[in-house]
C-alpha cells in the first residue's frame, strides 16, 4: 500500500497535469473559431474554381495541345501522395486516421502493380510512415503555417509537387488529408490534384450548372494553362485550411477528455488517499489505546 506522501505527490502531478490539459483546451478552442471560419470561407472559392475548371475542360473537343496538368502523361504507373498530418501531437487520432487512410491507398496501389512515391507536409505523418515507407518518401516539409497559415504556404507545396511533375517523377498526385466537420468530427479525405479530375468535378456538378454553356476568350486551352497551376495552389490551401481546423477541433476535443480523466483520477486518489490516512489513524489509536490498557 502506498504512503500517506506517495498519494499526496500523486495528487499534486495529476493536478498540475489537469491544469495544462485544461489550458491547452482553451488555446485549441480560441484557435478553432478562427480556423473553423477561414475553412468555411475557402469552400465557396475553390468549389467554384473546381467547376469552373470542369466546364472548361469538358468543353474541350479534345486533349490535343491541354495542359499536361489536365491531359495527364497518358500513364498511372507513378503516383505521388501528398500526406498532410500535423507538427505537434496531442491532437487525439487526427494524424493516425490520415496515416491509416495513406497505408490502405499505399496497398491498394501496389497491389495492382503501382509504383508511390510519398510527400510529407507535417512531422507526425513523416515519423509514422518511415517505419514501413522510408524509401519511398520523398521529401518532408515541415512548419507550415507555424505562426499563421496564408497562402504562401500552400504556394510553396504546389510549386514543390510541380517541379516533381515537370521533371517526370510521377504520373498522377493525390492529396490525403482530413475535412473539418465538427470539433469531434472530421473525414479523411482523398482528392486527386494531377491530372485534374474532370469526371469527379462533372460528377458533383448539379444538372442546372452542367447545363450552362459559356463561350470563352480567349480559347479554353490558355485560359486552362493559366488556372490550371493557379488552381493546385487553391486546393493545397483548401485542404491545409480544413487541416488545421481538423487538428484544433481534434486537440480540443481530446485536451477535454484528458481534463475529465485527470478530474476522475484525481477524486480516485483522494478518496484512495483519505481511506488510506483513516487506516493510518485507525492504527495510532488502536496502538494508544492497547498500550494504555497493557500499563
Amino acid at each position: 500500500m502506498p504512503s500517506l506522501k506517495d498519494l499526496r505527490m500523486r495528487i499534486d502531478s495529476v493536478k498540475s497535469t489537469q491544469k495544462i490539459t485544461s489550458a491547452m483546451k482553451m488555446v485549441a478552442a480560441a484557435k478553432l473559431r478562427r480556423a473553423q471560419e477561414q475553412a468555411e470561407a475557402a469552400r465557396p472559392y475553390a468549389e467554384r474554381m473546381e467547376r469552373m475548371l470542369g466546364s472548361l475542360a469538358s468543353s474541350m473537343t479534345s486533349n490535343e495541345g491541354a495542359s499536361p496538368l489536365l491531359a495527364g502523361t497518358g500513364k498511372q504507373d507513378m503516383h505521388l501522395l501528398v500526406i498532410m498530418t500535423s507538427d505537434r501531437g496531442l491532437c487525439g487520432a487526427f494524424n493516425s486516421s490520415i496515416v491509416r487512410e495513406a497505408r490502405k491507398m499505399i496497398s491498394e496501389l501496389q497491389a495492382d502493380g503501382k509504383d508511390v512515391k510519398i510527400l510529407c507536409v507535417g512531422r507526425k505523418g513523416w515519423a509514422q510512415l518511415r517505419r514501413d515507407y522510408a524509401s519511398v518518401i520523398v521529401d518532408l516539409i515541415e512548419d507550415v503555417g507555424r505562426q499563421r497559415l496564408g497562402f504562401d504556404d500552400a504556394q510553396g507545396v504546389a510549386n514543390r509537387v510541380l517541379e516533381m511533375f515537370e521533371a517526370g517523377e510521377f504520373d498522377v498526385c493525390t492529396l490525403v488529408y482530413n475535412t473539418f466537420q465538427s470539433a469531434i468530427s472530421q473525414i479523411v479525405t482523398r482528392q486527386q490534384l494531377i491530372p485534374f479530375a474532370v469526371d469527379e468535378v462533372e460528377a458533383a456538378m448539379d444538372e442546372e450548372s452542367a447545363a450552362v454553356v459559356y463561350d470563352y476568350e480567349p480559347d479554353e486551352t490558355e485560359i486552362l494553362d493559366v488556372l490550371l497551376p493557379r488552381n493546385m495552389s487553391v486546393q493545397v490551401f483548401r485542404s491545409l485550411l480544413e487541416n488545421n481546423a481538423s487538428e484544433h477541433g481534434a486537440r480540443m476535443s481530446a485536451m477535454d477528455n484528458a481534463t475529465r480523466n485527470a478530474g476522475e483520477m484525481i477524486d480516485s486518489l483522494t478518496l484512495n488517499y483519505n481511506r488510506t490516512r483513516q487506516a493510518f489513524i485507525t492504527k495510532e489509536l488502536i496502538e494508544i489505546i492497547s498500550g494504555a490498557e497493557a500499563v
